[in-house]
C-alpha cells in the first residue's frame, strides 16, 4: 500500500490541563502551518518545474539543461518537510495490528514509546546529518553551479524540526507516568547496547538477527513508525558492531531518498486526488456501472474493473479506494452487499492492481534495480487481468443467486450518455502510457501531464473543481510522499549494512543452492515476499531486498520483469491480508467497516490471488509476452 499510515485502533491522549502545556500545544500547532505551507509549495513548483521542461524540449526544442537540477534539488526539500509534516499528523507508516489486542493502557504507553524511540534516533543522526550537509559545501551543481550544501541542508532541517515535534509531542501528551517510563526504556535500552559494545563485535553477522531482526521486530510490534525503527538499527549496528561512521548512514538515506524517479510519488498520489475532486473518478466508475449494473454481483465486477483502471491512473492504493469506495458502496449496500464482503473485495482489489501502472512499487524497484521503468510498466498490465478474472471467479460463484428484480437495467441511450461523460476520464490512462512511449515525456515527467489534463478536464468539462480542497490535497501529497520517502531513505541505510556485513553473499548463495531450480525459486521467492509484505510494507522491502534477490534471479534463468511482477504481487497479497496486512486496515479506514466484518470474507479472494500468483510465475509470457 502507498499509504502513508496505517489506519487502525486509535487512541485518544490525555488531553494537557496545565498552562504550560497549553502553551506547548499551542507552539505545536503553530509549527504545523509553518512547515505545511512550504511543503505544499515545493509540490506545486515540481509540477511546474518538470511540465516547463517538458514543454520547452518537446514543443519548443529547446529543453533547459537544469531543469532536472532544480527539481532534484527541491525533491529532496519536498521529502524531508513532507516527511515533518508526516510526523506531525501521525501519518508515518506504524503496524498497529499487535497493539490493537491490548489493553487501552499499555496501547497508550506504547503509543508514547513510539515517540519516544522516534525521538531517539533523531537525536543520534542529527549531528550526522548537520556534518553531512557541511562537507557538500565543496560539491557544486554542474548546471546551475550553485554549493550541494543547499540541498543537503534539508537533512538537518528536516531532522531537526522532527526533533522539536517530537519533543513537544512528549511533553504535552504524555503524563508524567508515561513520560519517564518510556524515556528511561529507551534510554535503558541505547545504553545496554552500548555496554554491550565489546561483547557484539566478535560476534560478527550474528548481529544481523540481533539488530535487523529482533530489535527491528520488537520496534515494528510495537507501533514505532517502519522508518525509525529501521534507522535506529542501522544507527545501533553500524556504530557499536562497525568502526564505519554514523554520517554514512545519512549518506545512504540521502541516496536513497534522490533516486529523481521517485518524484514520481508525489506527483502521482496529488494526481490521485485531483481525479477524485474534479469527479473523474466518478464518471468512470459511472460508466461501468450502467454496464454491469443489472448483472449478477455487477457492482462487484465494477469494483474490480474501476480499481484496475484508476490504478492505472494515481500509482497510488490509497488514493485509489479513496476514489472508488465512496461511489459504489453506497448502492452495493442497499442492493443487498454484507460490509465485511465489500472491505475484504476492496482490500483485495487493491492487491491485484499492485502491478498496473504507474505502481509506486513498480517505479521503486526500477530505482533500486535499474530494471527499465517502461519495461515494468508494459509487463505490469496481463497479471493484473489474470488476479481479476480470478476475483471475479469468486463473485461470480458467491453472487451467482442475487435478487436483481428491484434493479432497473440501463438503457443503451444512458449508457450511451455515461460512456460520452466518462470518455476524458477513461482516456487519461492512455494518454500517460502515449506520452511516456512515444518520448513526450519521462516516467518522472508523465504526471504532471496527468495533473494538467486533470486539471483542464476538472475545470473545463466536468465544472468540478473545489478550490478550497486543493491547499489540503497539496499538504496531504506532501505528508504521504514525505512517510513514504523517509522510509526509503532509512531502508536504503539498512539494505547498505546488510550488503556490506557480506549477507547478500549469503543469501545469493542459499537462494542459488535451492534444489530444483526456477520453480523452487519462484515459490520461495512467493512465500518470502507474502511475508515479508505483511510486515514491512511494499517499498520498503523492496528497497531491502530487491538489490539482493534480482541478481540472483538473473543467475537462475527468471526474467527480471517476470521475476518484478511475482515479487510485487506476492508482496501485495502480504500487504492487504489480515491481520498483518497494514493495507486492509487502509481499506477498512476508507470504507469506515471494521476490520473485523472483513477477516471470513476475504479468505476466498486471498486464496484467489494465491492462486493467480502461481499462474503468472510459471507463464513468463504474462510478464513479458508484449516487452
Amino acid at each position: 500500500m502507498e499509504r502513508g499510515h496505517i489506519e487502525g485502533p486509535t487512541l485518544a491522549l490525555p488531553q494537557p490541563a496545565c498552562g504550560w502545556r497549553k502553551a506547548i500545544v499551542s507552539l505545536n500547532q503553530a509549527l504545523k502551518p509553518v512547515v505545511a505551507i512550504p511543503a505544499a509549495l515545493l509540490v506545486v513548483a515540481e509540477v511546474i518545474v518538470l511540465f516547463v521542461g517538458i514543454v520547452s524540449r518537446y514543443l519548443l526544442h529547446a529543453p533547459i539543461v537544469w531543469s532536472d537540477e532544480l527539481a532534484g534539488i527541491l525533491f529532496l526539500w519536498l521529502a524531508m518537510l513532507g516527511s515533518v509534516v508526516a510526523f506531525q499528523r501521525a501519518e508515518h507508516m506504524r503496524m498497529t495490528a499487535v497493539v490493537g489486542m491490548i489493553r487501552p493502557e499499555a496501547r497508550l504507553f506504547l503509543d508514547v514509546f513510539a515517540t519516544a524511540a522516534s525521538l531517539a534516533f533523531l537525536a543520534l543522526v542529527i549531528h550526522p546529518a548537520y556534518e553531512f550537509a557541511a562537507d557538500e559545501v565543496y560539491v557544486t551543481t554542474p548546471a546551475l553551479g550553485i554549493v550541494n550544501s543547499w540541498r543537503a541542508a534539508a537533512l538537518p532541517v528536516g531532522i531537526g524540526l522532527m526533533l522539536i515535534v517530537a519533543s513537544l509531542r512528549l511533553i504535552a501528551t504524555a503524563n508524567v507516568k508515561h513520560l519517564f517510563g518510556t524515556v528511561a526504556a529507551v534510554g535503558a535500552l541505547v545504553a545496554v547496547l552500548a555496554l554491550l559494545a565489546p561483547v557484539l563485535k566478535p560476534l560478527g553477522n550474528l548481529n544481523l538477527l540481533i539488530f535487523f531482526v529482533f530489535v527491528v521486530g520488537a520496534m515494528v510490534f510495537a507501533a514505532v513508525p517502519i522508518a525509525f525503527s529501521f534507522g535506529l538499527a542501522t544507527v545501533g549496528y553500524i556504530t557499536l558492531t562497525t568502526t564505519t561512521p554514523d554520517a554514512v548512514v545519512i549518506g545512504r538515506m540521502d541516496e536513497g531518498m534522490s533516486h529523481l524517479i521517485l518524484l514520481a510519488v508525489p506527483l502521482f498520489v496529488f494526481l490521485g486526488l485531483l481525479i477524485e475532486m474534479t469527479g473523474m473518478a466518478r464518471a468512470m466508475v459511472g460508466f461501468l456501472a450502467s454496464l454491469l449494473g443489472h448483472v449478477r454481483g455487477g457492482l462487484h465486477y465494477v469494483l474490480v474493473g474501476a480499481m484496475y483502471l484508476v490504478s492505472g491512473i494515481s500509482g497510488s492504493k490509497a488514493a485509489d479506494m479513496a476514489a472508488v469506495a465512496p461511489v459504489l458502496f453506497p448502492e452495493m449496500t442497499r442492493r443487498g452487499a454484507k460490509p465485511g464482503d465489500l472491505v475484504a473485495l476492496l482490500a483485495a482489489t487493491g492487491a491485484q492492481t499492485e502491478t498496473i501502472p504507474p505502481s509506486l512499487v513498480l517505479i521503486t524497484i526500477g530505482s533500486v534495480t535499474g530494471v527499465s521503468i517502461a519495461a515494468l510498466f508494459t509487463g505490469g498490465l496481463l497479471p493484473g487481468i489474470v488476479l481479476a478474472v480470478g476475483l471475479c471467479a469468486v463473485v461470480w460463484w458467491r453472487y451467482r443467486g442475487e435478487d436483481l428484480s428491484h434493479v432497473r437495467r440501463a438503457t443503451r441511450r444512458e449508457i450511451g450518455r455515461a460512456f460520452l461523460i466518462a470518455i476524458p476520464a477513461i482516456a487519461l490512462p492512455f494518454v500517460i502510457r502515449a506520452a511516456v512511449v512515444q518520448g513526450v515525456a519521462t516516467a518522472t515527467e508523465v504526471s504532471t501531464i496527468g495533473i494538467v489534463y486533470s486539471t483542464l478536464a476538472g475545470l473545463l468539462i466536468y465544472r468540478q473543481f473545489d478550490w478550497r480542497r486543493l491547499y489540503p490535497m497539496l499538504v496531504e501529497t506532501a505528508a504521504l510522499s514525505g512517510a513514504i520517502l523517509f522510509i526509503i531513505g532509512a531502508a536504503t541505510g539498512m539494505a547498505w549494512a546488510l550488503t556490506q556485513s557480506g549477507f547478500s553473499a549469503s543469501l545469493a548463495k542459499f537462494m542459488t543452492s535451492l534444489p530444483g531450480g526456477m520453480p523452487i525459486f519462484l515459490v520461495v521467492t512467493v512465500i518470502a515476499f507474502v511475508i515479508l509484505g505483511s510486515v514491512l510494507e511494499g517499498i520498503p522491502a523492496i528497497v531491502l531486498f530487491g538489490p539482493l534477490l534480482f541478481p540472483i534471479a538473473r543467475q537462475v534463468g527468471v526474467h527480471e520483469v517476470h521475476y518484478a511482477m511475482v515479487v510485487v504481487l506476492a508482496m501485495g497479497i502480504g500487504l492487504f491480508a489480515p491481520p498483518f496486512g497494514v493495507g486492509y486496515y487502509a481499506a477498512c479506514a476508507i470504507s469506515r467497516i471494521h476490520p473485523d466484518e472483513g477477516m471470513g470474507p476475504i479468505v476466498a479472494y486471498i486464496v484467489a490471488l494465491l492462486l493467480g500468483t502461481f499462474v503468472v510465475a510459471a507463464l513468463p509470457w504474462i510478464s513479458i509476452g508484449f516487452l
